[in-house]
């Protein structure tokens, strides 16, 4: 189902700085910058001039421990007034780097990471910290996945953490375990068939988290979207798909247009019903999946994109409002098969628009998460 995610850090890993310093607060709290997954990222001191004169800071030391698979994120005005950068590893390792020096301001490790050969497949090795984490700038925390093991491999568990981004201690009422509180109908979460690559979301007081399986399709593992209410941790609300595998994988993970969660989800284990996967979904906060058609989206050849492993989640949502057009609230989901798709994301079911360039695929098996900008 699964392209290999590409490494992009390394047991030691340093982080280059500009030599101008931003000019007004500007913050990076979770994956792409944006809950729209737009990447578009604004800061009033980075103009054509300054990105010319641009220089690796060689005083600056950020080394840590750990994989990074994760965005790493930046926050302004920590202890003591310094900007930091919050840096999440594969070995479990959470880290607030001074970003003027690299010096560690805090670091937490929240247990031990999985041993690829303690999984039934994969192609991460040791498994802690994969999806972007994301900060919520009114409570000061950070949220993220991590899977753990208190046993040297034999129980495997994803546990959800909310740390005080200023000083590393865990939040109250966290971390929530997953295999304990996630349930939809009969169907029950399962730790260790299930992996969280996708970036994490907070949206209407409420955490989102997406999940799908190994690399190589192992064990019987489903797509789920499972949402934690910020003041009531213990309060967990889930959805999965109806038969096996269709997971929600993409680096992007839950994009939201500012009112509801969207996911992309991967090829299921049935080819005669639709059952949730190979779809862009919308979902009502907590969070609630409707069902109704106006609220998913499908392609009409999903049963043969299903049988080919060729997934409409390789790349997460897009949200794109474009004023003046008609529809102008629209999402843009890109699959294996190599097409974009445009949707109108207030009704998904009413029209859609498939675009490549001519003669042509996108790209064969695309999994990088899209970005978007347009002008006038």
């Amino acid at each position: 189902m699964k392209a290999l995610i590409r490494r992009r850090g390394a047991i030691a890993a340093s982080f280059a700085l500009a030599t101008w310093l931003p000019a007004a607060p500007v913050n990076v709290t979770q994956h792409h910058n944006h809950a729209s997954r737009d990447g578009l990222y604004i800061d009033s001191a980075f103009t054509p001039q300054a990105a010319a004169s641009l220089s690796r800071d060689l005083n600056f030391d950020g080394t840590i421990a750990g994989n990074v698979y994760a965005q790493p994120l930046y926050i302004e005005g920590g202890p003591g007034g310094k900007a930091m950068v919050i840096v999440a590893t594969e070995s479990n390792n959470v880290y607030a780097l001074d970003a003027g020096s690299g010096a560690i301001i805090w670091q937490r490790n929240v247990g031990a990471a999985v041993s690829l050969t303690n999984l039934p497949c994969g192609n991460i090795d040791p498994l802690g910290i994969t999806g972007t984490p994301v900060v919520d700038l009114a409570s000061r925390a950070v949220f993220f996945d991590a899977m753990t093991t208190p046993d040297n491999g034999t129980t495997k568990k994803h546990l959800i953490y909310s740390l005080n981004v200023d000083t590393g201690d865990t939040n109250s009422g966290w971390p929530v375990d997953a295999d304990a509180t996630a349930h939809f109908g009969t169907t029950n979460f399962t730790s260790s068939s299930q992996n969280q690559r996708s970036a994490l979301a907070v949206l209407g007081g409420y955490l989102y988290i997406a999940y799908g399986g190994h690399y190589g399709d192992c064990s019987t593992y489903h797509g789920w979207l499972v949402g934690i209410s910020l003041d009531n941790p213990s309060s967990v609300l889930a959805w999965a798909t109806g038969v096996g595998r269709g997971g929600s994988w993409s680096v992007g993970g839950v994009a939201s247009d500012g009112v509801n969660p969207f996911i992309a989800t991967g090829n299921t284990g049935s080819t005669t019903r639709w059952s949730g996967g190979e779809a862009i979904i919308r979902f009502q906060p907590s969070p609630i999946f409707s069902g109704l058609t106006n609220d998913y989206w499908a392609p009409p050849n999903w049963a043969t994109l299903d049988s080919e492993d060729l997934d409409i989640g390789g790349s997460g949502p897009l949200i794109v409002d474009v004023p003046g057009a008609t529809p102008s609230k629209l999402v843009v989901a890109l699959g294996k098969d190599g097409n974009a798709y445009l949707l109108d994301r207030t009704n998904l079911a009413s029209r859609h628009h498939k675009w490549r360039k001519a003669g042509s695929k996108l790209r064969e098996n695309p999994t990088a998460q899209l970005a978007f900008t347009f002008g006038f």
